[in-house]
């Protein structure tokens, strides 16, 4: 019989064995990552795992997503790496501070719901250019210190090795669900290693992770407005890559746990997180795909995988930094290399054929700019900006026009499709004013009156009629549209028929 028991979620049923080994395993993966993401922000190996431990703790305790994982990243490292180049460690802790205190103003808010912004060919994009990205960071450590390809005798037992935790991370799910996969290869292949001796790369060999508690530091900064203009463009930044990275990484996990997050708190908790992590000497991070990942495959569904994660990644560092260190590297990128297998969407190849043509290319792009330019947040952005471009002309394309002349010698336009900043034109050419009779209405029964361009579009058409001493009416115009044109009745005279009898079906919907 399996043991459950509730953790700050009296309504979640959590299985104590499963979060533990998920945890245990998550908080050995975290290591090579986190040092690897320090090296790369230009700081050193503790900033980075203090990162990881803060980040992580934090957002267990109280983020929106149980069972996701957060700590130093990568999308974090990239944007500091300049700060720290040209200012310094303490201007980074101040930056990652003030992008806490930028991220719970934005949860506060409620601006989490704007992830729904976010379309579904840009997701795919999103997670397939990330999986490129966790899968060609693991080629590095087929490298030696001098850059160069290793060959002979390490290269192979390198691959071996790797091959090996693959299999067993592969293998062993479908033989037994005991125990996570992940941990049994990492332990496996650990084991392998001392028994024969075989001479492979190791953690240690990367940086050694010895370290204390995370002492608590005031960055040491000057207190003034010139501090801030240095800092607040990085902290925006980071705020910014941070929330869009954790949220989509939220409703990925979302999608495989068929459970639902909660965006606002969670992104109230990446800046709690953030705050703290400036405060003890971290460099600040977000949500993790690849370790979240992991954790979720693992089994692991509550909150204490991640406290379990963060509470020994920190025993690690204190107590068992000596034996960690010995873990091989290979077990670890055997690890990573299923993370991106898994991570990558190979349903929307599949698809692909099937998909139109606009989204197709909306999710290519993204990937490339997120493999190459390692930029997840300008990925994002440039996928919802085209996204919204795309469906703006679509509806552009849609306005169409029914004419006819009544018994009285009136002749009505009706209207179908939304009138907007892109539809004006369309709009302005469907009327024979010339040819036209002494009076006109046009009728929006099947249509929307948006925006201000929309306005002045009925503005122009409007003037147009006019100066040849014709009439205009609209008709079935509804309560929204109605108030738009009221704001705008200093730049728009037009006639309005009232219906006290209509409603559109759309307004009751609304």
């Amino acid at each position: 019989m399996k043991k459950y028991f509730n953790l700050f979620d009296f309504s979640q049923r959590v299985d104590y064995k499963t979060e533990v080994l998920s945890g245990l395993t998550v908080a050995l993966a975290l290591i090579p990552e986190a040092v690897a993401f320090a090296f790369i922000a230009g700081l050193s190996p503790l900033t980075g795992l203090y990162a990881a431990f803060v980040m992580g703790l934090v957002t267990s305790i109280l983020g929106g997503r149980p069972g996701m994982i957060s700590g130093a990243t990568g999308a974090i490292a990239v944007v500091i790496v300049t700060l720290a180049a040209t200012h310094g460690v303490e201007y980074v802790f101040a930056a990652v501070v003030l992008s806490g205190l930028i991220q719970v103003a934005a949860g506060s808010l409620r601006l989490g719901k704007l992830i729904r912004l976010v379309p579904h060919p840009v997701i795919f994009g999103f997670v397939n250019g990330l999986a490129i990205i966790i899968f060609m960071s693991q080629l590095d450590q087929f490298k030696g210190t001098d850059g160069n390809w290793l060959t002979g005798t390490p290269m192979y037992i390198l691959l071996g090795l790797v091959v090996l935790t693959m299999l067993i991370i592969w293998g062993l799910p479908k033989l037994t669900k005991a125990v996570p996969a992940s941990l049994t290869a990492i332990v496996v292949v650990f084991g392998l290693v001392a028994i024969i001796g075989i001479d492979t790369k190791t953690v240690g060999d990367i940086a050694s992770i010895k370290g204390g508690f995370p002492p608590f530091h005031i960055p040491s900064v000057p207190f003034a407005f010139e501090t801030l203009r240095i800092i607040f463009p990085y902290a925006a930044i980071m705020a910014g890559v941070g929330l869009i990275e954790s949220l989509l990484t939220l409703n990925i996990i979302d999608e495989i746990t068929e459970t639902r997050g909660r965006s606002n708190k969670e992104a109230v908790a990446q800046g709690v997180a953030n705050i703290a992590s400036g405060f003890f000497s971290g460099m600040g991070g977000c949500a993790m795909i690849g370790q979240s990942l992991i954790n979720v495959s693992s089994g692991a569904r509550a909150r204490l995988s991640g406290i379990v994660a963060s509470v020994m990644l920190l025993v690690f560092i204190v107590f068992g930094s000596s034996l960690i260190e010995q873990v091989p590297m290979a077990a670890l990128t055997g690890l990573m290399i299923m993370v991106a297998i898994g991570t990558f969407e190979w349903a929307s190849i599949k698809t692909v054929t099937k998909m139109p043509k606009k989204d197709i290319f909306l999710m290519f792009l993204v990937t490339i700019i997120t493999a190459v330019l390692h930029n997840l947040a300008l990925a994002v952005l440039i996928g919802v900006i085209l996204a919204a471009l795309f469906f703006a002309w679509d509806n552009a394309k849609r306005i169409r026009a029914r004419k006819y002349v009544d018994e009285k010698g009136v002749k009505h336009y009706e209207m179908f499709g939304p009138l907007f900043f892109g539809s004006v034109t369309a709009f302005s050419e469907k009327f024979d004013v010339l040819t036209d009779p002494e009076e006109v209405i046009i009728d929006f029964a099947e249509s929307r009156v948006v925006d201000m361009s929309a306005i002045e579009a009925l503005n122009k058409i409007t003037e147009r009629y006019h100066k040849v001493g014709k009439k205009v009416h609209l008709r079935h115009l509804s309560p929204d549209c109605k108030k738009l044109l009221a704001r705008a009745d200093e730049i728009i005279d037009i006639n309005i028929i009232e219906d006290p009898n209509y409603k559109l079906v759309i307004d009751e919907l609304a």
